[in-house]
């Protein structure tokens, strides 16, 4: 794979976005959602691409009122995964996050998503709460957070 390269998400981004969440998610958000998303003010995202020509690989989008922001969603391609471009992405987000002000990110994640929660680990999230039952019977929602 070439050297990934990433950028601001645009809103022309929501057709492929809604297809990896759609990959990724029992229940995707469609085309509209995103492109909602990505006009919001209070919204920022970001794409990681297979090279600079490449197809977009992931993405991650935040809602943000500083000096808080929330993970709304992350995924990256499973064709690609293991290759280390979600902690990347992850690290590229966080820093435009803290360039705005963001001094605490927020995000919740399914309890048996152990690489998700993996990947947090490392950038220093810590569990703060639980969902019981928010993603279907037994599935519960960790809700974590990370100071910077």
């Amino acid at each position: 794979m070439s050297t990934p390269s990433m950028r601001d998400a645009r809103p022309d981004d929501a057709a492929a976005l809604a297809r990896l969440h759609a990959h990724a998610f029992a229940r995707g958000w469609d085309a509209e959602e995103f492109e909602r998303l990505l006009c919001a003010p209070a919204v920022r995202g970001h794409v990681i691409r297979s090279g600079c020509q490449g197809g977009i690989a992931g993405f991650v989008l935040s809602s943000l009122v500083p000096p808080e922001a929330e993970i709304l969603s992350i995924t990256i391609s499973t064709q690609v995964r293991r290759q280390g471009l979600g902690a990347q992405l992850l690290r590229h987000h966080l820093h435009r996050l803290a360039a705005e002000g963001v001094a605490t990110s927020f995000l919740e994640v399914e309890e048996g998503n152990k690489a998700a929660l993996r990947l947090y680990e490392r950038f220093g999230y810590e569990q703060v709460g639980r969902r019981k039952g928010y993603y279907g019977a037994g599935a519960d929602a960790l809700m974590l957070r990370r100071d910077f």
